[in-house]
């Protein structure tokens, strides 16, 4: 009888060892019984029921796939990766503009990484209770058990039609317009990003182990160009820049605040595409059953990987301000990083410099896309999605196909369906609101779980006003868009201003329909109940099957 099993398992106070046999997460050669004993705690209540509500036990969970590869430099690296990408050097300009002052824009990147950690740290304490792949899918499955399933379903949703990788698609085929010296036109750029996603879907798919590679070497390379980013503006400010190309390197700092915004949906839509930047802190909780020895990892990894990004992301931006006046930040193209070098280099950087944001954009599909993937293959093996078994399974390639294909959609969607002109702003926004839902209902379920099983052995518990503060920074980031903006006109004109808080709250709508359906509606028309099952696929991976068994 497994220790990570349903409602029926063995107490909390029973020996872990049932659970070696397949929780092999291994240092040095050793199983690391604490880690085992830590896991087994965290995942039974004191009666020995299982806490988490999906299906499969933790044993299952595990099975399939490529197993423990990751250890801590690549997991670190992942959340990196995921980290930068496009938006160091393509929003800060954005920022500046709808804030109003480079002294308040540098605000917001200290507060989005303030706010980002209070998450992280949340995340680390539920990640430790349940280090499983997943996520957000397992901390609200395993926070509201009630109604059955219908947390999985709105975070099936929210994850399929709104997990999209659009925006760093359009960064990379911008960039690489601009560095072979071609205009970007409203189907040649959107054909190459169509391409990207294409590409980096068969590569995860067909060669997943040198995909993993590609990502970490883009990470470095990410890491290479904000150093030099970094060094550059502190020549710059320095004086070591001729005055013919920066005139005064100091005058953004001057009254650094004058002109900030007072408008509340300003500041509200800035903070989205910041909090979009440092977006993939959690990315390491989306893969735990790839990561060795999750729960130390977990706590190591993401922590570092945020604060490096962080001060990369705020020296940056002071080398950006350095360069370039604040009157020409607002009025600038889109890749801020391009307009950078050509300031203190000349055209020929401008053009280069523009290959390697293309390349970070690139790193950046890559690593969302594996982790993106993982998550839907984790809600397949719940039996929620249609032909669940073809989902949930590595097959040809051991990695997750049919996961990868369900990403893949919605990103290629994302990438036609906005006018051009607006659809990179468009989808930060998109993508950052129901983010903040999902975000307000995991800290809230964290309490919940605090309250409920006050006595469960936490690896890692966060402070309780750092998860107070992530709750209220929610549910501000909840309201704030439907504040009227000057002129009630938004970032993204013609669109309405309310449009993507609406287009989010609507998905979640989806989900709820979806439930009932499936749940209520189906079974009582039919005069039948879901009876579940868990079958094991050829490839090891186990996944749910619901039986429809007509009532008597």
């Amino acid at each position: 009888m497994t220790l990570f099993g349903r409602a029926n398992s063995a107490p909390a106070s029973a020996s872990p060892t049932g659970s070696q046999a397949s929780y092999t997460d291994e240092k040095d050669g050793v199983v690391d019984e604490k880690v085992l004993t830590d896991i087994h705690v965290s995942e039974l209540d004191s009666a020995g029921n299982a806490i988490h509500n999906g299906q499969l036990g933790f044993d299952d969970s595990i099975q399939g796939g490529l197993g423990r590869h990751l250890g801590l430099v690549s997991t670190t690296l992942l959340v990196v990766g995921r980290i930068i990408g496009t938006g160091i050097f393509s929003t800060p300009a954005t920022i500046l503009k709808g804030v109003g002052s480079p002294g308040a824009a540098l605000c917001l990147w200290v507060f989005g990484y303030l706010l980002s950690m209070s998450g992280l740290l949340v995340w680390i304490e539920l990640g430790c209770m349940f280090p499983r792949s997943g996520g957000e899918k397992v901390y609200l499955e395993a926070a509201y058990k009630n109604p059955k399933y219908l947390m999985t379903i709105l975070f099936a949703v929210n994850a399929i039609f709104l997990g999209f990788t659009a925006s760093g698609c359009i960064v990379f085929a911008n960039n690489i317009l601009t560095a072979a010296g071609v205009t970007a036109s409203q189907w040649n750029a959107r054909g190459i990003a169509v391409g990207v996603i294409f590409f980096v879907t068969a590569l995860h798919t067909i060669r997943p182990g040198f995909g993993i590679k590609v990502m970490n070497f883009l990470t470095i390379v990410k890491i290479a160009l904000l150093s030099f980013v970094v060094v550059t503006g502190w020549v710059v400010l320095g004086g070591g820049i001729s005055k013919t190309k920066v005139a005064d390197p100091h005058s953004s700092f001057r009254n650094s605040f004058e002109g900030t915004s007072s408008s509340s949906y300003a500041f509200a839509s800035a903070i989205f595409k910041v909090l979009n930047s440092y977006s993939g802190w959690s990315n390491s909780a989306l893969v735990l059953n790839e990561v060795k020895n999750p729960v130390r990892t977990l706590k190591i990894a993401g922590p570092a990987g945020l604060t490096l990004c962080f001060f990369f992301y705020l020296f940056a931006n002071i080398a950006y301000f350095a360069a370039t006046p604040v009157a020409t930040l607002k009025t600038t193209s889109l890749t801020v990083a391009s307009q950078f070098f050509g300031v203190v280099f000349n055209a020929q950087a401008k053009k280069a410099v523009s290959v390697f944001v293309a390349l970070s954009a690139l790193g950046n599909v890559i690593t969302v896309t594996f982790a993106q993937s993982r998550v839907n293959q984790e809600l397949a093996k719940e039996g929620i999605l249609p032909w669940s078994k073809a989902l949930a399974s590595n097959w040809p390639f051991g990695s997750p196909f049919a996961g990868l294909i369900v990403h893949l959609i919605p990103s290629v969607i994302v990438i036609l369906a906005p006018p051009p002109g607006i659809a990179y702003n468009f989808i930060l926004d998109i993508e950052g609101y129901p983010g903040q839902i999902i975000n307000l209902l995991v800290v809230v379920g964290l309490f919940y779980l605090r309250w409920k099983y006050p006595n469960i052995n936490r690896p890692f518990k966060v402070w309780l006003p750092v998860a107070v503060f992530f709750m209220a920074a929610a549910c501000f980031l909840l309201v704030a868009p439907f504040l009227r903006p000057p002129g009630g006109i938004g970032d993204t004109p013609p669109l309405p201003y309310w449009l993507y808080p609406i287009i989010g709250i609507a998905v979640f709508a989806m989900g709820i329909v979806w439930w009932f359906v499936w749940r209520v509606l189906l079974p009582r028309l039919g005069n039948y109940k879901l009876v579940s099952r868990v079958d094991t696929l050829s490839d090891g991976t186990r996944v749910t099957q619901f039986d429809k068994v007509k009532n008597d």
